[in-house]
């Protein structure tokens, strides 16, 4: 059946099986794997499919970190702005280990491949611009010293990014690894100025946060 009688959600579901192959193909076997021979055969589709969709392999190439960049955005943006700015910074630490985990994939090609130019090194920097804003909020509200926002927001990045690739590495189990992220986590807020009982709240209501979302009636 050619792409012109399939259903929306036939298109849709052939793009996003497109880009999934092209981020696992990437993260297990290298750029070099990626054809477009190779990816249409991952699918069980034409190599047709890939310019009908994205107009060749470089943009199919964009597309992966697009994708990757847009739903970790989605996290953010559902993770919102509380009264208590310390843990919104924590749970987007949150969702950000959790995206890597659950897309690993994904992760690799949007962290740990070069972007083909300097336009697709510009995608998904509005992601580091809501974590600078919490961190922002942190210094405003008094639990953070006076500092520069950005280089927080790196640090706090730079951290959460180690841990990760560590344990997709394996070299970390999960359970290592969320211990670890736990205590670094801890001593970092602090050594931002934060007073160490509002920071094991704050910590804690992001498990609390947690835990509601995986609860079956949670929005």
């Amino acid at each position: 059946m050619s792409s012109v009688n399939r259903s929306p959600n036939e298109r849709a579901g052939t793009r996003r099986a497109l880009i999934e192959a092209a981020a696992r193909l990437i993260a297990t076997e290298g750029v070099g794997a990626l054809t477009l021979r190779r990816v249409a055969d991952e699918v069980g589709t034409s190599t047709m499919a890939i310019y009908t969709h994205f107009g060749g392999m470089p943009e199919l190439r964009r597309a992966v970190r697009r994708e990757g960049f847009a739903k970790l955005a989605a996290r953010g943006a559902r993770v919102g702005a509380s009264d208590d700015p310390v843990a919104d910074v924590a749970m987007l630490g949150l969702e950000y280990y959790d995206h890597a985990i659950s897309d690993p994939h994904l992760y690799r090609v949007m962290y740990m491949e070069q972007p083909l130019d300097d336009d697709d090194a510009e995608t998904g920097w509005d992601t580091f611009s809501t974590l600078a804003a919490a961190m922002r909020r942190c210094i405003d509200a008094g639990r953070f010293a006076p500092a520069d926002a950005e280089d927080l927001a790196r640090e706090f990045w730079a951290l959460g990014h180690g841990v990760i690739t560590l344990q997709l590495a394996q070299l970390l189990s999960a359970e290592q690894a969320r211990g670890c992220l736990l205590g670094a986590v801890t001593k970092l807020f602090r050594s931002y100025g934060d007073d160490p009982q509002a920071t094991a709240d704050s910590l804690a209501r992001v498990a609390q946060r947690a835990e509601a979302r995986l609860e079956p009636d949670a929005a």
